[in-house]
């Protein structure tokens, strides 16, 4: 039999094998104001809402009615709307909770919107009660009934402009960076936008042309752009109606209400659309507050 032949080796352990692998480092999530790398979709609808009624407001001035008054409306309703959405998903709410200073300052803004759209409310429905009352003076010939609508005009005047001096200073959400809360400043500044071109477009233009300048060193230019923010239904309610009553014809009057009658439905328009805004106003603060407080 033949003896089996065993050789002895020697073998090294590879350095290479024998190393044990370093577990890969530990990774930590960064928070950020930012929303999410790639944006919900409601956050690209908000941004091309905005983008329309930037364009919206580029009308040029004479040509503004109570139509695209009240589109701007809708716009603006619409636009507050998809914020309060966007507010309701969890990772908003997750980031403006670790923000209360910056949601502080937005409720204080909505807070400031809420209460110049409620002054506005009552102002209109004081002035559509007087309109209504001039209607009634115009068919009766009426002299010192129908002058009250011109007082009317004059003191909606005043309080449209009290109006747009709060609404410019109401919206300045702080500085900061991030995708919420860039988005958020737009929202607040076409608000600022579409509500004074709302209370100056209602603001009478036969007081304007006679009474607000005076005292004032205004060019040409700007008294004229003034008169012509006024939105056609209301630039075409002078003074001229109601005056010499007495001594005007039957066609006379008749156009005059017919003009009065074309206020009046528009009125009741802006007065709607201006209601659902504030009510959408009114929603998105009630969302800000649950935020802070669940």
């Amino acid at each position: 039999m033949v003896a089996a032949v065993f050789r002895r080796t020697l073998s090294f352990p590879n350095p290479s094998l024998s190393r044990q692998s370093k577990p890969p480092p530990k990774t930590y999530h960064v928070r950020s104001i930012s929303l999410p790398c790639r944006p919900h979709p409601l956050i690209s609808q908000l941004k091309d809402e905005i983008k329309e009624l930037r364009a919206w407001e580029s009308k040029q001035l004479g040509e503004r009615t109570s139509a695209w008054l009240c589109d701007g409306l809708v716009r603006l309703k619409t636009v507050h709307g998809s914020l309060d959405d966007i507010l309701q998903l969890p990772q908003t709410q997750d980031l403006l909770r670790r923000q209360p200073a910056a949601v502080d300052k937005l409720l204080e803004d909505f807070l400031g919107f809420v209460d110049v759209y409620g002054r506005f409310q009552t102002a209109v429905l004081v002035f559509m009660e007087e309109q209504l009352a001039a209607q009634v003076a115009i068919r009766r010939r009426d002299e010192p009934k129908a002058a009250q609508f011109v007082k009317c005009q004059k003191k909606m005047e005043k309080e449209m402009r009290k109006l747009v001096s709060t609404v410019r200073s109401a919206g300045r959400f702080p500085n900061g960076d991030g995708e919420l809360i860039s988005i958020i400043r737009d929202v607040n500044h076409v608000t600022i936008l579409v509500s004074i071109a709302l209370f100056n477009g209602v603001s009478s233009s036969s007081s304007s042309r006679r009474f607000q300048w005076k005292g004032l060193r205004l060019t040409k230019k700007a008294k004229r752009e003034r008169v012509e923010e006024c939105i056609q239904e209301f630039q075409e309610v002078g003074m001229e109606i109601f005056c010499g009553l007495k001594k005007k014809g039957d066609e006379e009057v008749r156009i005059g209400l017919k003009r009065m009658h074309a206020l009046e439905s528009c009125i009741n328009g802006i007065e709607l659309c201006s209601e659902r805004v504030l009510r959408s106003l009114l929603n998105t603060r009630v969302s800000l507050l649950n935020i802070l407080t669940q």
